[in-house]
């Protein structure tokens, strides 16, 4: 596959490079992650402080009852906004994966190309065939992963609009709840 030193070493550096670049993508995603659930974890600390004064301040049954319902909302709310962010970074490291996949599979086709034109070049007369065969298997390869590709980023659209109704909605329902419940 590689006639000259400087090819291989091109190949070796490439491919180290794509793994520093999936390393480093891994590792900024966990370094997100991590940030996020701290930051979470202080917040929930001091809402949970606030809202333990709040109840242990409640006069009464029914004043106690209302202030659990006034803190419903923001709660979820503030669940759903953590459960967006830990997405969000997911689908960012997701698409930052697929894209360096994306080009490494366009390199390799490219590779195998180049070296089926040689193998042509060289091979007896006759053999035409069998390397015409072969490009057109890696073109319905390459066809075939495109066409995953766009249905699997198809599906993922379709649940990502279909948990933001949910999400919406659940919070709308308790909203409403909570309204309900003051009064």
């Amino acid at each position: 596959m590689f006639t000259k030193p400087e090819q291989f070493a091109a190949a070796n550096k490439a491919s180290v490079d794509a793994m520093l670049t999936l390393a480093n993508t891994a590792l900024a995603s966990a370094e997100r992650i991590a940030a996020l659930n701290l930051n979470t974890a202080r917040s929930m600390l001091e809402d949970g402080v606030s809202n333990a004064k709040a109840m242990l301040g409640a006069k009464n049954a029914q004043e106690l009852f209302s202030v659990q319902a006034s803190l419903a909302q923001p709660n979820l709310e503030k669940a759903v906004a953590y459960t967006r962010s830990v997405y969000e970074i997911s689908a960012q490291s997701k698409e930052e994966v697929s894209k360096l996949l994306e080009a490494q599979f366009a390199d390799f086709q490219k590779q195998v190309f180049a070296l089926l034109e040689q193998a042509a070049k060289n091979s007896p007369v006759g053999s035409e065939v069998a390397v015409s065969a072969v490009k057109s298997a890696i073109a319905s390869a390459t066809s075939a992963f495109d066409s995953m590709n766009k249905a699997a980023k198809q599906v993922a659209d379709i649940a990502e609009s279909n948990v933001a109704a949910a999400t919406n909605a659940t919070v709308k329902a308790v909203g409403a709840t909570a309204a309900a419940a003051k009064k």
